[in-house]
C-alpha cells in the first residue's frame, strides 16, 4: 500500500492524543542528550501494552455476489465497538486458529452501525483456507475474536477522486466513497469484476449517484480494462484510491504519469511479487533439513510447503503473524513491522524478508 500522508491514528481515533504527541517531541529533542544506560530502554520490554482482544458473535449474514457473503459482528452484549476510519480493517481470529485481516465495509460516521461492523469476504477455492471457512462455518450466532481496527489505507479526502476497485476491492472503497459523497468532494467510482453478478454491492454503489458510478465488466468489454482506460475517469489531478488484484495494480501505476491523476493510492490484495530477489536457503533448525529459496518466491512460501500448519495473514510484512526467530545468518528485513529491537532478538518476517544470494538463514522450527 502507497500512502502519500498517513493515518492520523492506527486505530481510527480522528486526532493523535495531545499529551503523548508533546511527550513524543520531549523525548525525540532530550533523549539523544540523556545517554546514562539507566534511562536507556529495555530491549526485552515490550513497547506497549497489548490492546485488549474484542469479542465478536456473528449477527447477520447476507450474499452480495456470486462467492461473496457480508458478516456483520457486533459485541455479545450489545454494546458499541470502537470507532473506525474509511479504510480500516479487522484482524480476525477464526475458530480454527487461522487469523486474516478485512476491510471494514460498513459507514463509520452513522452512528448506527456503531453496535455492528460488517465485512465481505470472497470464497477463495485456491486460498489458504479462511475464506472457505468464513463461507462454512460462520453464520448467525458464532463467536470469535478480533484486533481493534487499524488503518494503514486512509483517505485523505482531497478535493478530486478516483476510486478504482477490483471485485471485493471495493471493501475498503465503500466507506471512502460514503465519505466523499458526504463532503461534497468531485468523485468517481469505477468498479471491475469479470461480470455483473461478481461485482458485491453493485445496488448499493449505483444508489449513491449513479451519474458518478461506473461497473465495469470484462463480459462485456472483451476482457480487463486497461490502466489508461481506467484513469480516464480522473477528474484533473485527482488522488486515485486503488483497491484489487495485482495486475489491475500493476497496469494502473504503469499509466499514472500519462494519465490527468496527481497521486495514487492502493491496497493490494496479498503480497507484491518478487522482483529483486536472490536464491537462497532457509535451514529448520541447527540440524535440520535446508530448503531452498528460489529468486522469485518468498521463504514463507517455501517454508509452508515443508510446514503447512505455519501461521500467516498479510504476506505483506505488516500484521506479524508469520514471525519465526532467526538462529544463525544474515537476513535482509524488508518487514514494515519489526524494531530493530526485535530484529536483533532474532525476530524475522519470512514473508518478506530475504538475504542475499547463498545465505543461509537458521530458523527456529
Amino acid at each position: 500500500m502507497d500512502l502519500s500522508t498517513p493515518p492520523p491514528d492506527l486505530y481510527g481515533r480522528p486526532r493523535a492524543d495531545t499529551f503523548f504527541r508533546f511527550l513524543t517531541a520531549f523525548g525525540d529533542r532530550y533523549s539523544p542528550a540523556l545517554g546514562s544506560p539507566l534511562l536507556r530502554r529495555n530491549p526485552r520490554r515490550p513497547y506497549s501494552r497489548p490492546t485488549e482482544a474484542l469479542q465478536l458473535v456473528v449477527t447477520a449474514r447476507r450474499r452480495v455476489a456470486a462467492d461473496v457473503v457480508e458478516l456483520t459482528l457486533a459485541d455479545p452484549s450489545g454494546g458499541p465497538l470502537p470507532g473506525w476510519q474509511p479504510g480500516a480493517h479487522l484482524r480476525l481470529a477464526l475458530p480454527s486458529g487461522r487469523e486474516r485481516h478485512y476491510s471494514l465495509c460498513g459507514d463509520p460516521a452513522d452512528p448506527a452501525e456503531r453496535s455492528g461492523y460488517r465485512i465481505a469476504v470472497r470464497h477463495l477455492p485456491d486460498g489458504g483456507g479462511g475464506s472457505a471457512e468464513i463461507h462454512d462455518t460462520l453464520h448467525p450466532g458464532t463467536r470469535l475474536t478480533a484486533r481493534r481496527p487499524r488503518n494503514g489505507f486512509a483517505f485523505c479526502a482531497e478535493p478530486a477522486v478516483l476510486f478504482l476497485a477490483g471485485g471485493i476491492g471495493i471493501t475498503p472503497l465503500l466507506p471512502m466513497v460514503r465519505e466523499a459523497r458526504r463532503n461534497g468532494l468531485d468523485w468517481h467510482l469505477v468498479h471491475t469484476g469479470r461480470s455483473a453478478d461478481t461485482l458485491p454491492f453493485a445496488a448499493e454503489l449505483r444508489a449513491l449517484d449513479p451519474a458518478r458510478v461506473h461497473q465495469r465488466t470484462d463480459d462485456e468489454h472483451g476482457g480487463p480494462p486497461t490502466g489508461a482506460e481506467l484513469l480516464a475517469h480522473a477528474p484533473r489531478g485527482a488522488a486515485v484510491y486503488c483497491c484489487g488484484p495485482a495486475p489491475m495494480l500493476t497496469a494502473v501505476q504503469r499509466a499514472l504519469d500519462a494519465s490527468p491523476a496527481a497521486s495514487l493510492h492502493f491496497e493490494r490484495f496479498g503480497a507484491a511479487p518478487v522482483t529483486d530477489g536472490e536464491p537462497f536457503t532457509v535451514r529448520l533448525g541447527a540440524d535440520g533439513p535446508e530448503l531452498p529459496v528460489p529468486a522469485d518466491r518468498s521463504a514463507l512460501d517455501v517454508l509452508r510447503e515443508a510446514r503447512p500448519d505455519l501461521p500467516y495473514s498479510c504476506k505483506q510484512g505488516f500484521c506479524g503473524t508469520c514471525e519465526v526467530r532467526l538462529l544463525a545468518g544474515a537476513p535482509d528485513h524488508r518487514d514494515r513491522r519489526l524494531t530493530p529491537e526485535r530484529r536483533a532478538d532474532g525476530a524475522l518476517l519470512p514473508c518478506v524478508s530475504r538475504a542475499a544470494a547463498g545465505e543461509t538463514l537458521v530458523l527456529d522450527l
